[in-house]
């Protein structure tokens, strides 16, 4: 009976209510301003015809409606249902295959792009991502890999390089040397067909080199994980070779865009400069000082909101300055996971609060974006065709046979060897921000892009099955050896 009355009060409220603001409203239709003419000059006519008015009502509904799709806040949301579709199928079609879902959607990201959808459907690219929206796409794909560049610094266990320095500080610095020379070598090579008008070859065989040798660290540590080899000899050692290759090649990227930035390496010098003291300053003052701070919190059992903004705050902070010293906000936002507390309890809540957003939600806009960029199309010649093949063959060359053999001239069984090479040759989502930034600088152009592109998926998408089919090698071998005896 409460409830009943409750009810009947609620509906007689809005009814008044609604009853009274309907009449205000249609009382102040019938307002005339003074001199009020319609648009012939005249006075406002009778009431229309009705079916021309309800013609009328609807041709205006529609025009609503078209205008509201086409404002920028629209399209960008559009462009994001698209592409997080998208890239949820190819990711579930590729993990069907046995590859990684971060495969699928890189792939989905190449899809999406001129190469395949403006190719085959141009208008439809041209509805879903007009040429002035590219800029917010850019925008909020770099804001989620600074977010994710972020998790991969706290990833990164300081210590354990440390306590491998002999076999993974010798294999992953081989793994960046021989590379990164072949890089130069091909530069010189293809630079005159290749590099952009007005870039230097020192800033392009720089990039080349980079690309050439960095290596995808979250992408080789799922698989590692997956396979079950997080607590294997293998698979420490393979982790910790990747973690100091990517440390190697992040510091190189960032000296490759002081200088690119500045002209030449000694205009550069000041950039390095402050990055080096940057850097320092962010190990030896802010890491400790975090440290501490968490350590009391958490002794507290105080883990609130603050200590989280804090960690944001120097992100971004951190973001910022790298940007505005000439490296690159990527670099800062790296160098700020990095200095975050040892605490692994501190390090998981930190990491589910970004990782779902930055992964699931932000990166594929990245891979999109990229894929945008990439224009297979522009590879019609069979000159670019052969260079697509050198680039390939180099870069397995360099990172996959170069590392291989310094595990085994080092001690470790051809097995290891060769899986280490394999799981070091895959470049993946590390390998595209370099190039996106790269491009961004001018220093890679629309084919040579496109063709490290290329190179890129090919060494990720080998992977696995290299690494099944040397399992699958060993395993047949030792079985016929020990038939045998």
């Amino acid at each position: 009976m409460l409830i009943m009355k409750k009810i009947i009060t609620y509906i007689l409220l809005i009814g008044v209510f609604a009853s009274l603001t309907l009449y205000v409203i249609e009382k102040g239709s019938t307002i005339v301003r003074p001199n009020q003419e319609n648009s012939s000059g005249q006075n406002i006519a009778p009431q229309e015809n009705a079916y021309q008015a309800v013609f009328d009502f609807k041709a205006k509904m529609v025009n609503q409606l078209l205008n509201n799709s086409k404002n920028p806040l629209s399209i960008l949301l559009f462009q994001v249902i698209i592409i997080l579709f998208t890239s949820r199928l190819f990711g579930i079609a590729f993990r069907k295959l046995g590859q990684q879902t971060v495969i699928g959607e890189i792939i989905a990201g190449v899809f999406l792009g001129p190469s395949i959808l403006g190719w085959l459907f141009p208008d439809l690219f041209a509805l879903i991502f007009p040429h002035n929206s590219f800029m917010s796409l850019q925008f909020l794909s770099q804001i989620g890999l600074a977010f994710f560049m972020f998790v991969i610094g706290m990833e990164l266990d300081l210590s354990k390089i440390k306590s491998k320095t002999h076999d993974a500080f010798i294999i992953s610095q081989v793994g960046i040397v021989f590379p990164f020379f072949l890089g130069t070598c091909v530069s010189y090579y293809i630079f005159v067909e290749l590099a952009p008008k007005n870039v230097s070859f020192l800033s392009f065989a720089l990039f080349m080199g980079i690309a050439m040798s960095i290596t995808a660290f979250p992408v080789l540590a799922r698989i590692i994980k997956e396979r079950g080899l997080s607590r294997t000899p293998l698979g420490v050692l393979a982790i910790t070779c990747a973690a100091a290759d990517d440390i190697t090649a992040w510091c190189l990227l960032a000296a490759a865009i002081a200088i690119e930035k500045a002209g030449s390496i000694t205009s550069s010098l000041f950039t390095i400069g402050l990055a080096v003291a940057y850097i320092v300053f962010m190990l030896f003052i802010i890491k400790p000082s975090l440290q501490k701070m968490s350590e009391k919190r958490m002794k507290a059992g105080k883990f609130d909101k603050t200590i989280i903004s804090i960690s944001f705050f120097i992100m971004l902070v951190s973001a910022y300055f790298t940007e505005i010293i000439g490296i690159h906000a990527l670099f800062g936002a790296f160098i700020a996971g990095v200095v975050m507390p040892n605490n692994i309890r501190f390090k998981e809540i930190l990491t589910d609060k970004i990782e779902d957003v930055s992964t699931i939600l932000l990166l594929p806009i990245f891979f999109a974006f990229t894929g945008l960029r990439t224009q297979i199309g522009l590879l019609n010649e069979g000159h670019l065709w052969a260079f697509c093949g050198l680039i390939i063959s180099v870069a397995i060359i360099g990172k996959l046979a170069g590392s291989a053999l310094t595990a085994r001239i080092i001690g470790r069984s051809w097995k290891d060897s060769l899986s280490i090479g394999v799981l070091l040759n895959t470049r993946g989502l590390m390998e595209l921000i370099v190039l996106n930034i790269g491009y961004d600088l001018g220093v890679l152009g629309p084919e040579i892009f496109s063709i490290m592109i290329l190179m890129a998926l090919f060494t990720t998408f080998m992977t696995g099955p290299l690494l099944d089919f040397i399992d699958f090698s060993f395993n047949r071998f030792n079985r016929r050896k020990a038939n045998q005896s």
